[in-house]
């Protein structure tokens, strides 16, 4: 899957809960609930990693890790998109830029 499919997969779904929202509040959540949202989820996850190293018990611990990384990486596909940012483009100059500084710490 290309990030362009990631991307729209994640909108079409995020299309989704906006009618659901609307339904059921009358509106759509805010950028700043999103990324509340989004911040349960790190919290979620941050469990499922201690649950697959070994020191927490979780049940079906590797299907429920898939899940929440997969719920992580939508909140911030949505978020970048609602935010006006190209996190394709962002990724690609960030990991450039980090690989850069890393290889040059590295040589010397």
């Amino acid at each position: 899957m290309e990030f362009s499919d990631l991307e729209t997969s994640a909108l079409r779904l995020n299309d989704l809960y906006e009618q659901l929202e609307i339904k059921r509040w009358g509106r759509v959540w805010t950028t700043t609930e999103l990324a509340l949202g989004f911040v349960g989820d790190v919290g979620d996850l941050a469990k499922l990693i201690q649950a697959n190293a070994g020191i927490r018990d979780i049940d079906d611990c590797k299907a429920k890790l898939g899940h929440e990384l997969s719920d992580c990486l939508w909140s911030i596909l949505v978020l970048a998109n609602k935010c006006g940012i190209d996190l394709e483009a962002e990724f690609a100059r960030n990991t450039s830029e980090l690989a850069e500084y890393v290889s040059g710490e590295l040589a010397s």
